[in-house]
């Protein structure tokens, strides 16, 4: 079975990073472009949305077209349990973090390919405990494989 086609794009952009200074990456800015948001204009401010939200655009699904990761709880339609590929929105101190379920570690962190973590696009874990809802997008046809097992690191910063 293929990847949803969100996710295919989502990873083309894996190890991409902020620029810290007076420059900003040229990518992250085209992500707030892509959700109708290009106003902003810099890489500093909080981007985890955006870049769900050009994943989803880029293949021809809307996405909430806001700056919030928050505003994907309200999304697609609700899951009750992850789905591989689903949308994620967590909870954190100071507001909220959204991307994408790609699999669990054995304890059953879950493994999320998000941007904005530790200023880059990359896969991280997040404790379950975290999470305030998952969302599918409308219309697609839900991926039932089962959440594969992976390594990795915890994620220290999505702010």
């Amino acid at each position: 079975m293929q990847e949803p086609r969100w996710l295919v794009e989502a990873r083309k952009y894996i190890g991409q990073l902020e620029i810290k200074g007076p420059r900003h990456n040229p990518l992250i800015i085209q992500f707030w472009k892509d959700i109708k948001r290009s106003g902003i204009k810099d890489d500093e401010t909080p981007w985890c949305a955006a870049y769900v939200g050009s994943m989803l655009e880029r293949v021809g699904i809307k996405s909430t077209r806001f700056e919030s990761a928050k505003s994907y709880l309200n999304w697609g339609a609700e899951l009750r349990e992850p789905a591989f590929g689903c949308v994620v929105v967590f909870s954190r101190d100071g507001g909220g973090h959204v991307g994408f379920v790609v699999g669990q570690r054995e304890n059953g962190d879950l493994m999320v390919l998000g941007g904005n973590q530790s200023d880059a696009i990359n896969i991280r874990a997040f404790q379950r405990s975290r999470v305030s809802g998952y969302r599918w997008p409308v219309n697609e046809p839900k991926d039932s494989r089962p959440l594969p097992v992976l390594n990795g690191s915890r994620s220290v910063n999505e702010a």
